[in-house]
């Protein structure tokens, strides 16, 4: 019997993501685990803790992946004869409320009871489920770990069409070991949802942002002296600095290199790249000539913010 936590049928889609923000769902275990390359945990502790608006990217990606998710289904059932049933509700862990669920669907057989996943991926990504070894991406891996952690079914289907023309499926079974250590890392990190808590900052604008908020303006020449023990990070920040502006300088030269390349072009393609330098025509106001010219106005329309800007510097000797 699955534990519900909301039917999703009349739900809307503000009111779905605040009930999501509850708890953890799957796509939110590979942050968790350290193995997503597009969130942080502490951008998802500001997710689950303070809300976040969604990337525009991020709801096209969703878009397409809702729209054809009946097309996968059919698919898969047309190719294995097994049945799909769907599931309009956002199901929960009964021991662990803080584990969500929104599953695709469920097969339930003789032999056991399983997930079905439906998956879209960029024919970039053909790779990662073009293999002999019917490997899913790690990623998804733990997503469905959760949700049969989540359910207690015993494996798990993820169909997948890659690049609109390309369809996989995969069969992954449950494994209880992974499960023991999912659900260790997440309440661990739900523990710092709970506390409000934030988990180990990070280099993400989200981080920047958050403590920008927390303290948008210095106190007035106000000064302390931080422990040596804390050297070592103004040391790598020193370090990160010398290496940033080393490797922009690479960045640049190589930029240059291939300008010269393209000449008077507007692009120019290799391999499976395509390389644009293209006129862009931009209007500024000229406001040093309109301070001067028309101060008036200036001042009238002059807008003023304030912000706070960062630098280590070697100290004087006294």
């Amino acid at each position: 019997m699955l534990n519900t936590l909301v039917s999703t049928e009349t739900i809307s889609k503000e009111d779905w993501l605040k009930y999501r923000n509850q708890g953890i769902g799957g796509s939110d275990v590979s942050v968790i685990c350290g193995i997503n390359k597009y969130k942080s945990m502490f951008e998802l502790w500001v997710e689950k803790t303070i809300g976040s608006v969604e990337d525009e990217d991020e709801k096209e990606v969703a878009y397409w992946g809702k729209t054809l998710e009946p097309v996968i289904r059919a698919e898969f059932v047309k190719r294995t004869g097994l049945t799909v049933s769907t599931v309009p509700s956002i199901l929960q862990h009964p021991d662990y409320p803080f584990m969500l669920a929104n599953i695709d669907g469920y097969i339930l057989t003789d032999n056991g009871n399983y997930i079905f996943e439906a998956k879209t991926a960029s024919a970039y990504l053909l790779d990662e489920w073009d293999n002999a070894d019917n490997y899913v991406p790690y990623g998804y891996q733990l997503q469905v770990q959760h949700y049969m952690a989540v359910t207690g079914m015993q494996g798990a289907y993820v169909a997948c069409l890659v690049g609109g023309n390309q369809f996989f499926c995969h069969f992954i079974e449950r494994d209880d070991e992974l499960i023991e250590m999912i659900i260790s890392l997440e309440q661990k990190f739900w523990e710092h949802v709970e506390s409000n808590t934030a988990p180990p900052i990070d280099g993400s604008d989200t981080a920047k942002d958050y403590i920008n908020s927390l303290f948008p303006a210095s106190k007035s020449t106000s000064c302390i002296t931080l422990n040596d023990s804390y050297i070592k990070l103004v040391e790598d920040f020193e370090n990160y600095e010398s290496q940033e502006k080393y490797y922009r300088e690479l960045k640049d030269k190589s930029a240059n290199e291939l300008k010269m390349l393209i000449g008077d072009n507007e692009s120019a393609t290799i391999s499976n790249r395509v390389i644009t330098w293209k006129n862009i025509i931009s209007e500024r106001l000229d406001t040093k000539r309109l301070s001067s010219e028309q101060p008036e106005i200036y001042q009238k329309y002059l807008n003023q913010s304030s912000y706070r800007r960062f630098t280590v510097k070697q100290r004087k000797a006294e």
